[in-house]
């Protein structure tokens, strides 16, 4: 069984989890997502998780991303998936469905 480990960096999700449980992927906590561009210090922790994980060979993932610029950068720093509003707000099932379907993306991205 492997575990991902969620808001990487806040609360309880901490660096002793990463030794004590199977984690295989790690999530960046949107507070240093959002702050990635105006807070120098939420910017290296975002590539200091990055590189950490990498070296740990985990996946990351990076939740709160809103904006084009942030996916570029985040892309940049090596992060394999992300989150966020830049693609779709919350969806419930009926409309996940639709909007997962092979035209889905393409219609949501066009309206």
């Amino acid at each position: 069984m492997k575990f991902s480990v969620d808001d990487f960096g806040k609360g309880y999700s901490n660096l002793g989890n990463l030794s004590r449980f199977e984690v295989s992927t790690l999530k960046i906590d949107q507070s240093f997502v959002f702050g990635m561009f105006d807070n120098p210090q939420s910017a290296a922790l975002v590539e200091a998780i990055v590189r950490m994980a990498k070296a740990l060979g985990l996946k990351i993932v990076a939740e709160g991303v809103e904006t084009q610029r942030a996916a570029n950068m985040l892309g940049l720093h090596g992060v394999d998936y992300a989150q966020g509003y830049f693609w779709s707000r919350p969806l419930d099932v009926e409309s996940f469905i639709a909007y997962a379907a092979p035209d889905g993306m393409a219609k949501a991205n066009r309206a």
